[in-house]
């Protein structure tokens, strides 16, 4: 087959001009059953293919056909030795990853800035999490990578682990020496397992960090509806030969994977695939392109700073995506909530992320220099607007959450003996439920892990500023849920 093909898009499109009289689900049959005005919005030709998996259709939970076609064409595109379609987003390919190696009281090490979906993997599986601290970027107030040096000792000193997970790239584009810690760990013949949320475009263009597979890890959980243009929650996970089981990834995945799979989202993995395979390096080389010239014209606004190279100097940082728009605002003395939302109000602007000290822009395939161009002029009425209170103020103090002891493993704590208690009076106890602030969704507290002073400050100060804090089933955040004494 070639990667100009879509067997799986091609095939829906055959199946709907035949036009079947269909006596199965979905029950709007073809948008005829459906509330008008979305049917209408929608279309006919995406309800069209609105399908479940009747025997021409295959079917993901046991592909032999079109999907097995479709999957072995993407892991080609990827260098993977086999690809898993994923319409659970990266979070369900994420849990896959983890629950394919570990089981109740194994061992896997995880940087502590993992997406929350890592450490629900833990807590199904009963896994033990071996934190290793990333990086932490004082002037940006970010996380990084993990070091070489870090993963060297926690290997030595936790070699009985199952597995190792690693974030590549972060949220914000930094990505760590993958090839060398994917390496270091095979001498202890331990798999690696790669968070690749926010990189699937990294492995078609030679000038992005190295991707996964190139670098030879064992499985990437990978969102092609990220940056890769599929449509939102469609994800994929590679898999390479050796230490995982690809018949193991296939059941874990089937577990967790709704047997009502969207043919629309699985439609959009094929054909984001074929244009990234043909049409990827051109595309994204322009992206970069434009990102460069945003970046250049950001840097030239007084109390604004757009991070580029120089980001390499850390250890942790070995290499970064240039897409990734990290606009730091501190010297405006103003929050990354307050600028995210003055945006939204005076410029009809949406960002991808604001955190306490910046904002997150995303340049894609889809842009084109009319919005970098609306987005820079944005930025500069930004400047001049607040230039008098950014001059009276002085720049932010950067604040960073800690790293909280493990009391607990997170599935003891998730399944104890609970209580409420006012937020104030919970320092010292152990925390019973996940905290964060998403996006970036990195827990700040999660369960098991002991409540310190600092990181209620941190999250008061989240709230108070605007910023999305969640999981707590106190909404307000004003009571948390701890292991009773």
């Amino acid at each position: 087959m070639s990667q100009n093909e879509t067997p799986l898009y091609t095939a829906l499109l055959q199946h709907s001009k035949k036009n079947p009289v269909q006596f199965h689900i979905p029950g709007h049959k073809k948008g005829k059953g459906m509330d008008p005005d979305f049917r209408d919005f929608i279309g006919e030709n995406a309800l069209s293919i609105d399908l479940i998996n009747i025997a021409p259709l295959d079917d993901l939970h046991q592909p032999k056909g079109i999907i097995k076609k479709a999957q072995d064409l993407a892991a080609e595109a990827f260098g993977a030795d086999h690809t898993f379609f994923s319409v659970q987003g990266t979070s369900g390919a994420i849990m896959t990853m983890v629950m394919s190696v570990c089981g109740p009281g194994d061992k896997i090490i995880v940087p502590r800035n993992v997406h929350k979906s890592v450490m629900s993997a833990i807590v199904f599986s009963g896994a033990v999490p071996i934190f290793i601290n990333p990086e932490i970027d004082k002037d940006l107030g970010i996380s990084h990578g993990i070091t070489i040096e870090a993963v060297e000792k926690t290997l030595k000193e936790h070699s009985d682990a199952k597995g190792l997970l690693v974030i590549n790239p972060t949220y914000f584009g930094i990505s760590a020496d993958l090839q060398s810690i994917v390496e270091l760990a095979h001498t202890y013949h331990m798999p690696v397992l790669v968070d690749e949320a926010h990189g699937v475009h990294i492995h078609f263009h030679e000038e992005l960090p190295l991707s996964a597979m190139q670098a030879g890890a064992d499985m990437a959980a990978t969102s092609v509806h990220k940056l890769g243009g599929s449509m939102t929650g469609s994800s994929v996970l590679n898999v390479k030969d050796g230490l995982v089981s690809a018949n193991r990834v296939q059941a874990i995945l089937s577990m967790l994977t709704t047997t009502s799979t969207s043919y629309i989202l699985l439609a959009s993995l094929d054909t984001a695939r074929r244009q990234l395979a043909t049409n990827g390096r051109e595309m994204i080389d322009g992206a970069i392109r434009l990102a460069e010239y945003a970046r250049n014209a950001i840097n030239e606004i007084p109390y604004l700073y757009c991070v580029g190279k120089e980001i390499l100097a850390s250890k942790a940082a070995f290499s970064y995506d240039p897409t990734k728009l990290i606009i730091s605002i501190k010297e405006l003395d103003l929050t990354g909530y307050d600028v995210e939302k003055w945006l939204r109000e005076k410029h009809n602007i949406e960002v991808e992320l604001s955190d306490l000290y910046n904002i997150l822009c995303l340049i894609t395939p889809g842009d084109s220099i009319t919005e970098v161009d609306i987005l820079i002029n944005a930025l500069k009425d930004l400047s001049e607007e607040f230039k008098e209170w950014a001059a009276d103020h002085g720049r932010i103090e950067v604040l960073l959450p800690d790293t909280p002891p493990l009391a607990l493993s997170p599935r003891e704590a998730f399944y104890a003996e609970t209580e409420v208690v006012p937020i104030e009076e919970s320092v010292g106890k152990i925390s019973a439920e996940f905290i964060m602030v998403y996006p970036p969704g990195i827990p700040i507290f999660i369960p098991g892990e002991l409540i310190t002073e600092d990181n209620i400050a941190y999250i008061q100060k989240n709230i108070e500023v605007g910023l999305p804090v969640q999981g707590p089933e106190d909404p307000e955040i004003k009571y948390l849920r701890i292991i009773k004494h």
